[in-house]
């Protein structure tokens, strides 16, 4: 098996880019991957959200998630499809949609949190605690130098 990894230690910079998609990339397969996963990782990220604030509106959620209405719509509509999330009307604007959690959905949402920890442990495993903050501040900072505003509209047609 060909393997390409960036083993010159001589390199001049590390490609971030690449393994920062590639870790991305592996992460999500194995925790998808995992037998006692009843939910995508994206459907955990809900749940998780609604486990802090239930009945939070869709946007919201959305926001949280780093997702558009569409990706949030079709993320609540599998969850709801599989008994995890119910979508209601706001009581005071129609045009709005809450999301709840069901019964279902706070049992998964527990397991998730167990996974999640586990997770957290393996991806943590051979770091110190500096380490770790190194990367979550560094991780974190990617949010702010690459706003999901800005990047909306750069991907937008100047024509529009």
């Amino acid at each position: 098996m060909l393997r390409m990894r960036n083993n010159n230690t001589a390199a001049k910079q590390p490609r971030l880019i690449y393994l920062l998609s590639v870790a991305q990339r592996r992460v999500q397969r194995w925790m998808a991957a995992r037998p006692q996963n009843e939910v995508t990782p994206a459907q955990a990220g809900l749940l998780f959200i609604l486990g802090k604030q239930d009945g939070v509106l869709m946007g919201e959620a959305g926001a949280a998630l780093d997702m558009g209405p569409a990706g949030i719509s079709g993320l609540v509509d599998r969850s709801a499809a599989a008994r995890l999330v119910e979508r209601r009307a706001d009581r005071e604007d129609g045009r709005a949609w809450r999301v709840w959690l069901t019964a279902k959905g706070r049992t998964v949402l527990a397991q998730a949190k167990t996974d999640a920890a586990e997770v957290n442990a393996a991806l943590m495993e051979g770091f110190t605690s500096a380490e770790i903050d190194i990367v979550a501040r560094w991780l974190t900072s990617i949010q702010d130098k690459f706003p999901r505003e800005l990047s909306r509209e750069l991907s937008r047609d100047p024509e529009e």
